[in-house]
């Protein structure tokens, strides 16, 4: 295994929490913006159509996807910039 993989391994992680934090407080926003009320329905709310539930998982992949994607190839190219060489 690469020096720059290993050394690269921490920061991944601490980039995989932080992409997760990020995407879970857009979600929040991005659902008060469409929905207009509350928080977004979890699979087992008796009281949320199959169509909300279904809705509010597919917005929350493709945010956690893109926010995800985002921040590790941001800590990518950063770590390409300092220390010469890409991380993966």
């Amino acid at each position: 295994m690469k020096a720059s993989k290993i050394a690269y391994t921490p920061v991944g992680l601490a980039l995989g929490a932080a992409s997760g934090w990020i995407a879970g407080a857009a979600f929040k926003q991005a659902w008060k913006i469409i929905e207009g009320d509350g928080d977004a329905p979890d699979a087992t709310d008796e009281d949320r159509s199959w169509q909300q539930i279904l809705i509010a998982a597919a917005i929350q992949g493709v945010i956690f996807g893109v926010v995800k994607a985002t921040v590790q190839r941001s800590g990518a190219v950063a770590t390409r910039r300092l220390t010469g060489t890409w991380p993966g």
